[in-house]
């Protein structure tokens, strides 16, 4: 393994030479220069996650207030559950994007890291409003920590909670490698599940306010599923030596285990229970997203047959467009920040 060196603070011996950047292991001044950078795509990438700005508490939920209390018995458990699990993610992923940025070298990618950490604040907060608005404070609490009792979501958890922790322990470039397909593997596949969960309500007319708020936590999630992809594709050409065979197999198997897992989750929270949503059609949509994600990463297929979207899930991409739709009847304000067409989730 290569050796990890963190980066300094503040480093007067620093290279001003571009071609010398590189994103491990460089030797960076830490200044933030927009008018040179090594990696082009941040320049719009760094535009479009600037643009995607938008405020949680904008969205008017008062419909969802009314019909949180008429969702059927397991539309209400999904809903709790699936929350649970997506507050879990957006806020381990702000407590760890600082400890991956402390070894990334290139400045321009660190900008992108810092953006990312305030954006899943802003999905926290987000949850937050949505349980304060048809929730009691008892309520409240029960969702945000179900994970202490319900031991399929606390298996969820652990599976990327527990490499992020490794990382802490073992800092080498193998393991922040692997880090970083941990965190491709929450962004691409790990939130599917529950956002097509919302989009399903949103197509039954239910929960407005909450599906609005998941298709602009939806919109950055594209964009961090594209910094990572982006990050990871850098490594190969700068770090060949850490794309051994055993190690992309290994991260063949973490993508496939991630989208298992998924599955795995769909059947307890979503099942056959759930007008709209069948444990096939959520079995398939997830497969055919770990395809797509490993092979923009030059991974390959991970299952056979399912290649391509699902025509049953069509709709999801659809109706996760946060500027597809202006809600005009909820006045969901927050479509005035839409200054740029969403990145597609074609990665």
């Amino acid at each position: 393994m290569t050796t990890l060196n963190k980066k300094a603070l503040f480093n007067e011996h620093g290279d001003t030479d571009v071609a010398l950047r590189r994103l491990i292991n460089g030797n960076t001044t830490n200044l933030n220069d927009f008018n040179n950078m090594k990696y082009v795509w941040v320049s719009n990438w760094y535009r479009q996650a600037m643009n995607n700005f938008w405020i949680p508490e904008e969205i008017n939920m008062s419909q969802d207030m009314k019909d949180y209390r008429n969702l059927s018995p397991s539309e209400r458990v999904a809903y709790n559950k699936i929350l649970s699990f997506l507050i879990f993610l957006d806020s381990i992923q702000t407590a760890n994007l600082p400890n991956i940025a402390e070894y990334i070298t290139a400045n321009e990618v660190n900008l992108c890291l810092t953006i990312q950490a305030f954006q899943e604040a802003v999905h926290s907060q987000s949850y937050s409003y949505m349980l304060d608005t048809i929730c009691s404070p008892e309520e409240r609490a029960a969702i945000l920590y179900q994970w202490k009792d319900d031991e399929y979501l606390l298996k969820r958890n652990k599976f990327i909670g527990d490499i992020y922790n490794e990382f802490q322990l073992n800092k080498e470039s193998g393991q922040l490698l692997k880090t970083l397909v941990a965190n491709y593997v929450l962004e691409g596949i790990y939130f599917y599940a529950g956002f097509m969960f919302f989009y399903n309500l949103g197509r039954n007319g239910k929960m407005p306010g909450s599906v609005q708020e998941i298709r602009y936590i939806n919109r950055d999630e594209n964009t961090h599923l594209w910094l990572f992809r982006s990050v990871i594709l850098e490594l190969k050409k700068e770090e060949p030596q850490l794309f051994t065979p055993e190690a992309v197999e290994s991260f063949r198997e973490m993508i496939k285990e991630g989208a298992l897992q998924e599955i795995a989750w769909g059947d307890y929270v979503i099942g056959d229970d759930i007008e709209g949503l069948t444990k096939e059609m959520v079995s398939d949509y997830i497969k055919y997203l770990a395809n797509l994600r490993s092979e923009n990463l030059g991974f390959g297929v991970l299952f056979e047959g399912y290649e391509n979207e699902p025509p049953s899930m069509s709709w999801v991409s659809q109706y996760s467009n946060a500027n597809l739709i202006k809600t005009d009847f909820f006045e969901a304000k927050p479509s005035a920040y839409a200054k740029s067409t969403s990145i597609e989730d074609d990665l």
